[in-house]
């Protein structure tokens, strides 16, 4: 069994045998979902959403951004989302889910001892990432915990074809309150090392809609005001923010927040943005991100990039 930890050296040895190209979408041979695929689409040249000053103040104008990620440990777990890279070869296990009706029964490629979100003793999301470079398929489990004879039991799951721009079915959730993948939306050491960061990022907000709008599939909200935004709600870092003062790679990263913005995915803290945990993260650098207010995004309207409500495609802008 051939398995890379990929931005978790808390957890293994810091130089996996594989690593992600720097500095695009792709993951070693597989896309992070096709070139024209929605959360690979620049989105600084769109319109503004009609309802955008009601979702920042939502939110929290005055609240600022969270690197949600970085390195060392925090409650004896890494700090962000980690991931997996299996071969093809891997053996694949059962799950057992909590919300059945709208996971993918697998079964999964999980390994022996995969990173897990918080750790292997966490109580919290516990999210278990895993990509199969020979395939390029994406696995990815909520709430997952080993059970004693290998197998897995999960609240929900999601498979996704890395090459495709399938969504998932209407209504359905995923790993995340959205019904949308994780992993694209994550921020990785790599390509912030290159320079630039060519897709969207997640991040989550205190109160939602109870709706959704393209790319996202599910919603997870009783709140109807329009005052809330819906899961997977595009917004973006405002083109005249300043951005001269800030440590080289947080402008990367601000820079991707510009041109290809943020996604709504989750329920959680007010502009908690994602990534990988990593040993290279300078923990003092990401904090920066936190100079940054809500009140210096906008959301955007996306409808124009739509090419089917089913898919993922998106017309150029």
């Amino acid at each position: 069994m051939r398995l890379a930890f990929l931005g978790i050296c808390l957890l293994v040895a810091c130089h996996a045998s594989v690593k992600p190209p720097v500095g695009g979408g792709n993951l070693g041979r597989c896309p992070l979902f096709p070139s024209n695929n929605i959360w690979n689409t620049p989105v600084d040249t769109l319109p503004v959403d009609g309802n955008s000053s009601l979702y920042v103040n939502t939110i929290g104008a005055r609240k600022t951004l969270h690197p949600d990620f970085g390195s060392g440990l925090y409650n004896g777990g890494p700090i962000g989302i980690p991931f997996g890279v299996v071969a093809g070869s891997q053996p694949q296990v059962s799950v057992q889910f909590q919300y059945a009706s709208q996971s993918d029964p697998g079964p999964y490629p999980i390994p022996p001892n995969p990173p897990i979100e918080g750790g292997a003793s966490s109580t919290g999301d516990r999210h278990v990432l895993v990509v199969d470079q020979d395939n390029c398929k994406l696995y990815e489990l909520f709430a997952a915990y080993p059970n004693p004879d290998g197998t897995w039991q999960a609240g929900s799951g999601a498979v996704f074809d890395l090459r495709s721009n399938a969504l998932r079915p209407a209504g359905w959730t995923s790993a995340d309150a959205a019904g949308l993948p994780i992993l694209p939306g994550l921020v990785r050491y790599d390509e912030v090392a290159a320079g630039e960061i060519k897709h969207a990022i997640r991040f989550t907000a205190p109160q939602t809609r109870n709706t959704y709008v393209w790319p996202a599939r599910h919603q997870a909200s009783s709140l109807s005001g329009s005052q809330y935004p819906p899961m997977g709600q595009r917004f973006r870092l405002k083109a005249d923010y300043d951005l001269s003062a800030f440590h080289p790679q947080v402008q990367v990263i601000l820079r991707a927040m510009k041109k290809y913005g943020i996604i709504l995915a989750d329920n959680g803290s007010s502009w908690f943005i994602s990534g990988v945990p990593d040993e290279r993260w300078d923990n003092d650098v990401l904090r920066q991100l936190a100079r940054v207010p809500g009140g210096a995004f906008e959301a955007v309207d996306v409808t124009r990039l739509q090419v089917s409500p089913d898919s993922g495609e998106a017309k150029s802008p």
